[in-house]
């Protein structure tokens, strides 16, 4: 980007944001972090930084994204990766991360768009996490020290009485054996740009993974908007799970009731507006930081 396109911010105020934000991160990384110095584990909070590839860490370290230049902080970002200094000041080594990182960024792109314009569904019902404790009398269960709240059989049962039609590859891969055929789609790593749809919980939690995984090109304020809205999703689906959260604080979003089904739907929609905008917006960083190259 051209040195006269560059937007520079003084060192006091990339400093305020870079405060800002490491207060944002600590409010969800301290109580991790500190649960696994004791070696517990919470079935909820742990999720977005077990999963997910991003480590505390990683997220705690702000960044302005591409075409900002960071007056004074040569410095403070020497040996950051994807960084160039600029006589004392520095940047997002724009060109280097898109000439190093360009199918990622083209990858990242295409299940944007393409999630963007589908229609979303809301008829899965958060049967995903069901599926993969079916027959967990045979299986077990992905989280051992939790209970189900129907139990092994009650469980299965509701498993056998749905239609399950998950869209999703990175749910559907941790399935039972068991459930696999009564998925009504395949879904696979080659297909995930076609199938990959706005009402997903999962699809919409990813929203946080390819904006991380974009790091340092897109802002770190999106990449934190994207975390919380993850966060809040992860808590709705597992109180729609079938493993008995009470003791932790979660009430049961009881999918297997005409209830709990509709709760699960006005929820589900919610978040799907939610998401919507955020990819609008990692859209456009991205279109932005795709100019004039």
């Amino acid at each position: 980007m051209p040195a006269h396109l560059l937007t520079r911010l003084p060192e006091a105020e990339w400093q305020a944001r870079e405060r800002l934000h490491q207060e944002r991160v600590t409010v969800f990384a301290d109580p991790y972090l500190e649960r696994r110095s004791r070696g517990a584990k919470h079935p909820v909070e742990d999720f977005l930084f077990t999963y997910y590839t991003q480590k505390p860490g990683q997220l705690l370290r702000w960044h302005p994204g591409a075409g900002v230049l960071l007056q004074g902080a040569a410095q403070h970002r020497a040996g950051w990766k994807y960084y160039t200094e600029d006589d004392g000041d520095a940047r997002v080594d724009r060109l280097r991360f898109l000439t190093e990182r360009r199918d990622a960024v083209d990858f990242a792109r295409l299940i944007l768009a393409r999630t963007a314009a589908r229609p979303a569904q809301f008829g899965c019902f958060g049967l995903h996490e069901w599926a993969m404790t079916y027959r967990s009398a045979v299986n077990g269960v992905r989280h051992e020290y939790l209970d189900l709240r129907l139990g092994a059989a009650g469980t299965d049962d509701v498993v056998e009485s749905a239609r399950i039609r998950c869209t999703h590859f990175d749910a559907f891969r941790f399935y039972t054996p068991q459930a696999v055929p009564l998925n009504e789609l395949a879904p696979t790593r080659e297909s995930q740009r076609d199938l990959e749809q706005p009402g997903c919980l999962h699809a919409n939690m990813d929203l946080y993974k390819w904006a991380y995984k974009l790091t340092p090109l897109l802002p770190s304020e999106i990449v934190m908007d994207c975390f919380e809205l993850s966060w809040r999703i992860r808590s709705m689906d597992m109180r729609a799970s079938p493993y008995d959260l009470a003791p932790w604080g979660y009430a049961p979003i009881r999918i297997e009731t005409t209830e709990g089904k509709a709760e699960y739907v006005r929820l589900q929609r919610g978040f799907a507006e939610e998401s919507q905008v955020l990819r609008g917006r990692l859209l456009d960083a991205l279109d932005h930081a795709l100019e004039n190259v």
